[in-house]
């Protein structure tokens, strides 16, 4: 029996196989009018194939809380009800293809408000598409990002309230499985990270007050989404600096507190809170973040980062270094990864009828 393709189980959820699709922005949907933050056919074709492919689980990409939660005007959004019945058209045919549907409800913070990454992806400053960026500090990511304001306790009451609307409508739109977004230097990242936090009232010093925001999100989405429906979190396990960021340790530790508040998996990747970090890439190369976690921690974790081929995936799971594997380019660049994974392994996957040549 192949680790990679036996079902895993959450809750109650079952998922078919433990090839699963990280949240990947696409940025096409519509920047203005009643569409904005609205999946399109784009989306529908993009997610629609991974399914068809045999993905056992996709997380639809970073889908913001708010317009002003979104890093580009292109991304979607999951705050209003004219998202909701576009997400429906994808969720219903992830579901007929055997595949799990969730998505990543996310605030950008002091990263939003950028264009295209295709065309450069600027801030967009006084553009007419642009906005200004709020943050946990006045601290811009870098020299070219606008200065955010910050946050005041009363605003940051009301994006906890706007995660909890994000997780109801998420629900009406048909998705099994939930992640907030706590990574890559968007908003609850940047309140984790000594670098980017300078606050100090009770979010801001001391580790106990940095991660009082994401708790706080934690709870508010734990309280509104099912008790049978897993909810994730997406984490950078480390800022890649040697003092004065986030760490390793910080993440172990921040994993058993959100074990303790119904959190069912860590999504464990790293980086994107330090402008111009020396980042040392390779295959696997954030896998060791994610066995530290499951070895420190009774939470289960998925490892993510240049995982490209199906021995690869299957090693990680074997060795015990995470209980499910998350694919990124490698999906983009082939939607069917996981039926040629399966062949090579020798294991099982659902194939459509329709499909039943290939086989």
């Amino acid at each position: 029996m192949s680790a990679l393709f036996e079902p895993y189980r959450l809750r109650d959820l079952t998922i078919p196989n433990r090839v699963w699709m990280s949240p990947m922005c696409q940025y096409s949907a519509a920047p203005e009018g009643a569409e904005t933050g609205a999946p399109n056919d784009w989306h529908f074709a993009h997610y629609a194939a991974r399914a068809v492919g045999g993905t056992g689980l996709i997380l639809v990409e970073a889908s913001a809380v708010g317009p002003e939660g979104r890093i580009t005007p292109y991304d979607l959004g999951i705050w209003n009800d004219t998202q909701v019945e576009a997400f429906r058209r994808i969720t219903r045919f992830l579901v007929s293809q055997g595949t799990v549907p969730g998505i990543q409800l996310a605030h950008a913070g002091r990263k939003a408000s950028t264009g295209l990454p295709w065309k450069g992806g600027a801030p967009l400053g006084s553009d007419p598409l642009g906005w200004q960026p709020v943050g946990a500090s006045p601290l811009p990511f870098n020299e070219e990002h606008l200065v955010p304001t910050e946050l005041t306790v009363d605003q940051i009451r009301d994006v906890v309230g706007q995660f909890t609307d994000a997780a109801r409508r998420a629900l009406d739109a048909g998705f099994e499985v939930a992640e907030i977004h706590g990574a890559h230097g968007y908003l609850i990242n940047s309140f984790l990270s000594p670098h980017s936090n300078h606050r100090t009232d009770a979010y801001g010093g001391s580790y106990e007050n940095r991660v009082r925001f994401a708790l706080e999100v934690v709870d508010a989405v734990r309280e509104v989404w099912p008790e049978d429906k897993p909810l994730f979190f997406r984490v950078s396990a480390t800022d890649w600096l040697t003092e004065g960021g986030w760490s390793a340790d910080d993440t172990v530790r921040l994993a058993a507190e959100l074990r303790a508040h119904g959190v069912d998996l860590l999504d464990v990747s790293t980086g994107g809170n330090v402008s111009g970090v020396r980042i040392p890439t390779g295959p696997g190369y954030q896998v060791p973040f994610a066995a530290r976690v499951k070895a420190g921690t009774s939470l289960p974790v998925a490892a993510v980062g240049m995982i490209t081929d199906a021995g690869q995936a299957e090693k990680i799971l074997s060795n015990g270094e995470a209980d499910v594997v998350l694919l990124g380019r490698e999906l983009l660049r082939n939607p069917s990864w996981a039926r040629h994974a399966a062949r090579e392994l020798g294991a099982g996957v659902r194939v459509p009828d329709q499909y039943h040549r290939s086989v």
